[in-house]
């Protein structure tokens, strides 16, 4: 496959300099964040991408970005985090066993001090946060492990992660069913480009049989991976074409031990600890909602109307606080958009981008 668009580009991004700023968790990985610099800012935004994503969904150079609306709106310090959720880091092609948890206490809460120690203790700190990059942030905040912060965007799903019926049933059986009869390691979009008859390239065929509503094998995968949509995670006509042939760039591929941790959220009706006995997180809580009336960031939940991968969790989400601290969240329902196209569309600059900005402007007094 020819890409149109090179891989992990930089070129979504004029006028500012760029640098990488690695930083090591407790368990022992190597991640790293995007700093994007074109000047001096009281204000400094970090930006947190959901599973198999990366910071190229914040950039990309098929239409006006997310990191270039915040520099061109006066926010000159921009970060963006690449934790092992990332697919620019390949932790996820393997079998493992990570879980939210994880990225919770040990990625959020680092590159959280990694951005500190660049910016100082004064500046405020404002994040934009997507799918499991928000849950994961949000249970961070939520559970005591990160503070400094001034507010937080959570796009599509927050505390409370509630899944349609079918994707239910399909995160139920597959994790499992992949690994130990399968015996695949993880699950790639991508599979389709892979060598003709090999295994990975045969179980995207079939996928492909399903999914009819399009000729991008990689969109096929992803609405098989999340969510309850033909397509699931965005609607069609947001995309522009470009962006449409490379999802499974922006979308790698991803291990399967977070299903599990999502499924039990889902069942649980909240965010809780995966294993309550792993004694490497025993400063957070079971429930991550439990001490939610002490947390006093502000936060806007945002979803699409038409979100097919976490349906009505933010508004769920926004109840049970409102609930517990009255006035001090925000709730917005982005009109056409679904899940991950209120970052990837071709128009979110213009529909997307200014509900965040003005949440932020707003935070920052």
């Amino acid at each position: 496959m020819k890409r149109e668009i090179p891989l992990y580009t930089l070129d979504g991004v004029r006028d500012a300099v760029v640098s990488t700023h690695p930083f090591t968790t407790e368990d022992g990985l190597g991640l790293s964040l995007l700093r994007f610099h074109r000047g001096e800012s009281q204000d400094v935004v970090l930006l947190i991408p959901g599973l198999t994503q990366s910071s190229d969904m914040f950039i990309m150079p098929e239409h006006r970005n997310l990191v270039s609306y915040l520099l061109d709106n006066g926010y000159g310090d921009v970060w963006s985090l690449d934790s092992r959720l990332s697919n620019r880091h390949k932790y996820n092609h393997g079998m493992h066993r990570y879980t939210l948890d994880d990225v919770a206490h040990w990625d959020n809460a680092e590159a959280v001090r990694t951005v500190r120690k660049a910016i100082g203790p004064d500046r405020r700190l404002h994040v934009i946060s997507h799918c499991l990059g928000a849950v994961s942030f949000l249970m961070g905040l939520f559970g005591g492990v990160i503070d400094g912060v001034t507010s937080v965007v959570a796009n599509s799903v927050g505390l409370t992660p509630t899944l349609p019926a079918y994707a239910a049933a399909k995160i139920a059986v597959e994790p499992s069913l992949l690994e130990y009869v399968a015996g695949f390691e993880y699950f790639d979009p991508n599979w389709g480009d892979a060598p003709r008859f090999t295994r990975a390239w045969l179980l995207s065929k079939v996928i492909s049989m399903v999914h009819r509503e399009c000729d991008v094998s990689a969109c096929h995968v992803l609405s098989h991976l999340w969510g309850a949509g033909w397509p699931a995670m965005y609607r069609h006509e947001n995309l522009l074409e470009v962006t449409h042939r490379r999802l499974g760039d922006l979308c790698g591929g991803t291990g399967m031990n977070y299903y599990r941790h999502v499924r039990k959220m889902n069942l649980a009706g909240r965010a809780v600890k995966f294993d309550p006995k792993d004694e490497r997180h025993e400063e957070l809580p079971n429930d991550y909602l439990g001490n939610a009336a002490m947390v006093d960031v502000p936060i806007l939940l945002t979803t699409g109307d038409t979100n097919k991968v976490f349906g009505d969790s933010n508004e769920i989400c926004y109840r049970r606080l409102e609930k517990m601290a009255p006035g001090r969240h925000e709730f917005r329902i982005l009109p056409g958009y679904g899940h991950l196209d209120p970052f990837i569309g071709e128009h979110a600059d213009m529909d997307v981008f200014p509900h965040l900005l003005d949440f932020i402007k707003r935070q920052a007094g």
